[in-house]
């Protein structure tokens, strides 16, 4: 066995095929900031259709008439199923709450949309600076304070 491998260099791995773990972990991160950006927590939801109306009174019902059930599916897949049998005179009740609640958030968006054309208003800002000064100043106190204890 003149110019073979030993055992041990034989199980060590090529250096070329090697991976370097630091260099790959910084690689497969994502710049921050990019992304979706944050939802407006004042935002009004969208409103239910017509089905999703009509599960919410399902579910009352359906739960009262199966307490031992606790699968989230099988409500929704009764619910699907008594939608599709049901007849256009018998869905027009919620497609009419369906268009209320429509109506509601149309007016509700437009609101918000003119109160988020009008800009944050100057004394919210003043908050912001405030509150950011005061954790500043907070910070400051801590530091000022170590530096005294430090020169004695």
């Amino acid at each position: 066995m003149k110019g073979g491998k030993s055992k041990t260099e034989s199980k060590r791995a090529d250096p070329k095929l090697a991976v370097n773990k630091k260099g790959a972990a910084t690689k497969a991160r994502k710049p921050a900031g990019k992304g979706k950006a944050a939802k407006d927590p004042n935002k009004p939801k969208r409103p239910p259709s017509a089905f999703f109306v009509f599960m919410e009174e399902f579910r009352k019902q359906f739960n009262k008439e199966h307490p031992d059930n606790k699968a989230v599916s099988a409500v929704g897949k009764a619910a699907g199923a008594k939608w599709k049998s049901m007849t256009d005179a018998e869905k027009a009740p919620y497609a009419a709450k369906s268009e209320k609640r429509k109506v509601e958030y149309e007016k509700s968006m437009r609101a918000y949309n003119k109160k988020q054309a009008e800009g944050p208003t100057g004394g919210d800002e003043e908050e912001s600076e405030k509150s950011v000064s005061e954790v500043n100043d907070e910070d400051d106190d801590e530091e000022g304070s170590g530096e005294e204890e430090d020169d004695d």
